[in-house]
């Protein structure tokens, strides 16, 4: 085994590269930019060498600087983790050159996987099922009749130079094509200038089923089973499961056994994903890439095969066979990854940066009938900065089976506590308690479908009502029994004040309080005892306990007036008052909004990548005023109304705060 090794990344990956070489006893270096100096994987790591700025183009994607960390420090290999120089044939053929063993696949396999033309040709000559389609010239709506009948409906007509949407049509019978070929071709020449269409099989209901696949450098190749990686939002993916709620065994076996033949087709010889399209109508699947790489989210299929897959790149990139067969793998329960995004899921999951002022995710181990594993790069402290992914950590449970890996999982982000920066915690959570994704009848559309206008929080169930009130009459019972000892006041416990209103947003609920002296408390709610049983204590914002004898958790933050409660989506601010100050406090007049439609306001903290209007200039409503960058997303700031440019506040490489003003108008 390798004696030292350097890990060409940074983050949650390096920092998973690194326990894996601890337990091998392997050394480890690790490469780091201006951003990452006092990150947790520079604390972990054996020898660290600094490469340059925050900008990835003037560090981790110099290739010069990688190599000239690793003939400094003498490591004999290069761990990419995933993206970055991940997939790079160059680096990969560079590292060869200077005799430094790269640990991912060899160069002609990245090569040949990272053309989407030839990968899909070498698939289909691998036996690998192709999307069928036609995309030669199609002389007339006749010819494409017959195309799609060979082809098989429903099938998609597109324009070959198509985008935004124009110049496409399903059809699903031969009325269809011959009303839609015309139309689809006539539209391609208004739009585009180009008038070429091609026809390929539509999937129904798709969803995205990725296998992944493992080899050595003597010709071995196995597939330890798949990913369901359906719910995603503009592509990427937030919430992965292995298996899939889809396949069944004869699927399986068929998918793993082509991702296995088109790895062998190259000569695969290290970890890698073959991605599919499949429906969900009849389970058909297609090609759709391979990954060269490890994926982000191969700790789901650790977890039910048991197999530590970095392990098994180090293993095979040293040159050792692969000391797993087919026959010895497999399913062991079920596992749920949820990714934790730097990003506001209220402000259109708009990117947040900013310094973790808490950071509390749940402990790894057993919780409730199943297991947690946290996957991250970051602590407590730590400032999220505007270079890199915005993900911040991946949550993973593990279960018996579905119903309670995906049980666990909720319970976990329950548990994740984080403050300081905006996070997709409400987000995820809410979809683990959605019916349609508990029934595993999902499509890449989900996210789409479900959430057609954005998230914008949960209406509260009554069990959620219950905890919600719960909680914030015990923290507010606690702090009104401390403020009693403090000034002198204090009474016996059966003549503390029981009566009190709890409000949760603009819900009051009549309550009474009955505090134990054993970490216990009785609550009346409409007639009705529950009881309550808590570990929590005053400086802790994550409330746990058992209601009535079942377990839950909620977090809250402080307000300059009560609370805010949050759980699984559903967030509201608390009060606990007197019944006579709850009288009060509702016939307070509501506070206006602000009008800011005479504002451009940043909607995140970034770097101002253009201004596109000048002083006097009119603006339509819609029209792009700015670009503002982070986090590798660049976001186009529109007007909200139409007006005349009165003040310009940035300009082109600023850097902006988070609903800082940037353009006024008159």
């Amino acid at each position: 085994m390798f004696k030292k090794i350097l890990i060409a990344n940074r983050g949650e990956i390096a920092v998973r590269v690194i326990k894996t070489c601890r337990r091998l006893g392997v050394k480890t270096v690790v490469v780091y930019s201006d951003a990452d100096a006092d990150s947790m994987a520079v604390e972990m790591a054996d020898e660290t060498v600094h490469i340059g700025p925050a900008p990835a183009a003037e560090s981790y994607l110099v290739m010069d600087k990688i190599i000239d960390a690793v003939k400094q420090t003498g490591a004999e290999a290069v761990h990419p983790g995933f993206g970055f120089l991940s997939e790079n044939p160059e680096f990969a053929k560079r590292l060869k050159k200077e005799n430094i063993t790269f640990i991912g696949p060899n160069p002609h396999a990245i090569e040949a996987m990272g053309d989407k033309i030839s990968s899909k040709k070498l698939a289909a000559e691998a036996g690998v099922s192709t999307v069928p389609g036609h995309m030669g010239l199609i002389e007339s709506t006749e010819h494409a009749v017959e195309i799609s009948r060979e082809i098989g409906y429903p099938v998609m007509i597109k324009a070959s130079a198509g985008g935004g949407g124009k110049g496409i049509r399903v059809a699903a019978n031969d009325k269809e094509v011959q009303e839609g070929f015309p139309a689809v071709k006539s539209e391609a020449k208004a739009s585009f200038g180009d008038d070429r269409i091609f026809i390929e099989k539509f999937i129904l209901n798709p969803r995205h089923v990725e296998i992944q696949v493992m080899g050595d450098k003597h010709g071995n190749c196995v597939y330890l089973f798949e990913r369901e990686c359906s719910i995603q939002r503009r592509n990427q993916k937030v919430i992965e499961e292995a298996p899939s709620p889809l396949l069944d065994e004869a699927t399986r076996k068929k998918m793993g056994e082509q991702a296995v033949a088109l790895a062998k087709a190259v000569d695969y010889d290290s970890a890698g994903t073959v991605e599919f399209v499949a429906s969900g109508v009849d389970k058909s699947f297609y090609f759709l890439e391979m990954n060269t790489r490890l994926q982000v989210e191969h700790p789901v299929t650790e977890m039910i095969t048991g197999v530590d897959l970095v392990e098994q790149m180090l293993r095979s990139a040293y040159g050792e066979k692969l000391n797993i067969d087919q026959a010895s793998l497999k399913i062991n329960g079920w596992a749920v990854e949820s990714r934790v995004y730097a990003e506001d899921p209220y402000r259109k999951f708009l990117p947040s940066i900013g310094r973790l002022k808490r950071f509390h995710p749940p402990e790894e181990g057993a919780l409730n009938d199943g297991t947690v594993r946290m996957d991250s790069g970051v602590r407590e402290g730590d400032e999220i900065s505007m270079f890199y992914d915005p993900m911040i950590a991946k949550l993973v449970t593990h279960g018996k089976d579905r119903d309670t890996a995906l049980d666990t999982q909720a319970a976990a982000l329950d548990r994740f506590h984080i403050e300081g920066i905006q996070d997709n915690i409400p987000f995820v959570a809410a979809v683990m308690d959605e019916k349609r994704f508990r029934s595993g009848d999902i499509t890449t559309a989900y996210i789409a479908d479900e959430f057609p206008d954005g998230f914008n929080g949960m209406e509260p169930t009554e069990e959620q009502l219950a905890y919600l009130t719960v909680s914030a009459a015990y923290v507010h019972g606690v702090f009104a029994r401390r403020a009693e000892k403090i000034s002198g006041r204090m009474t016996e416990p059966g003549e503390q004040r029981k009566d009190w209103v709890v409000i949760l947003g603009d819900r009051h609920c009549d309550i009474e309080l009955t505090l134990g002296e054993d970490n216990s408390a009785e609550i009346v709610i409409d007639g009705k005892t529950h009881t309550l049983e808590t570990e929590w204590r005053p400086g802790t914002h994550l409330f746990e306990g058992k209601l009535n004898g079942e377990p839950f958790a909620v977090k809250f933050a402080d307000k300059t007036e009560g609370y805010v409660f949050r759980h699984r989506g559903v967030s509201v601010t608390a009060l606990v008052c007197t019944p006579v100050t709850a009288t009060l406090h509702s016939r307070l007049p509501e506070k206006p909004k602000p009008d800011t439609s005479k504002l451009i306001i940043s909607p995140m903290p970034g770097l101002v990548v253009s201004v596109d209007v000048e002083l006097g200039q009119t603006v339509e409503e819609g029209e792009a005023v700015c670009i503002v960058e982070a986090m590798k997303m660049q976001n186009i700031i529109r007007a909200e109304a139409t007006g005349t440019v009165k003040t310009i506040n940035v300009g082109a490489g600023d850097s902006v705060a988070a609903d800082e003003v940037m353009v006024e108008f008159e």
